[in-house]
């Protein structure tokens, strides 16, 4: 695995050289992870984290929709600050931790796992592996994991480095063992240099046996 300095100085770089809303993944309402949120009848007191969530907003409308128990995950302090401090004092309902997605080692169980174009910049088996393991332990049987990745039509590269890319077929094959997959959607996210990227989104179930 790469060490977590070199990564996170990358991260934290970009983070301190971008405004969120000139960030290619910026979304000033993030429709389709809310909307798989509604749609699977997530629970205002279900263990929620954001995985890579760096200062998105979407805790911003998860704290405005009441969601309780809420965690962001990312490498980045930086990203972190900046979320903590558009936040002010609601920051306090947030539980943040500065983790490596790939090393992650939860504490707790979670009902609803989201990871929108985190998991995608693991290229190496291990630490693919290490993460899907991880996901599987640390997700609640019959709780929900929602990924978004580059599509095998989106880009190949993003902020500087490689990814991987992912069709529905291979991303569900990648967590088969434990998860079962409920639906999957190719979705055009058009950043705010007006560039079109291509994402996968697919919703799993955590296998209760």
């Amino acid at each position: 695995m790469e060490a977590i300095g070199a990564k996170q100085s990358h991260w934290d770089q970009v983070y301190t050289t971008k405004a969120l809303e000139q960030s290619s993944w910026y979304q000033p309402r993030p429709s389709i992870s809310l909307g798989f949120m509604q749609q699977l009848s997530v629970a205002k007191d279900a263990a929620i984290i954001d995985v890579g969530g760096g200062d998105s907003l979407l805790v911003d409308h998860l704290l405005d929709l009441d969601y309780q128990n809420i965690s962001v995950l990312d490498i980045s302090p930086k990203a972190l600050e900046k979320a903590q401090t558009r936040l002010g004092t609601r920051a306090k309902a947030v539980k943040w931790i500065l983790a490596d997605a790939a090393e992650f080692d939860p504490t707790e169980q979670y009902d609803f796992w989201h990871d929108r174009a985190a998991f995608h910049f693991l290229t190496t088996e291990p630490d693919i592996q290490h993460y899907v393991q991880t996901a599987a332990q640390a997700i609640k049987p019959g709780g929900f994991l929602v990924m978004g990745t580059f599509s095998e039509q989106g880009p190949k590269k993003c902020s500087g480095l490689e990814i991987k890319q992912y069709s529905e077929q291979s991303l569900t094959e990648t967590f088969a063992a434990q998860f079962k997959k409920r639906e999957c959607y190719t979705i055009d996210h058009l950043t705010p240099s007006k560039s079109v990227q291509n994402f996968i989104f697919c919703v799993f179930q955590r296998n209760r046996a």
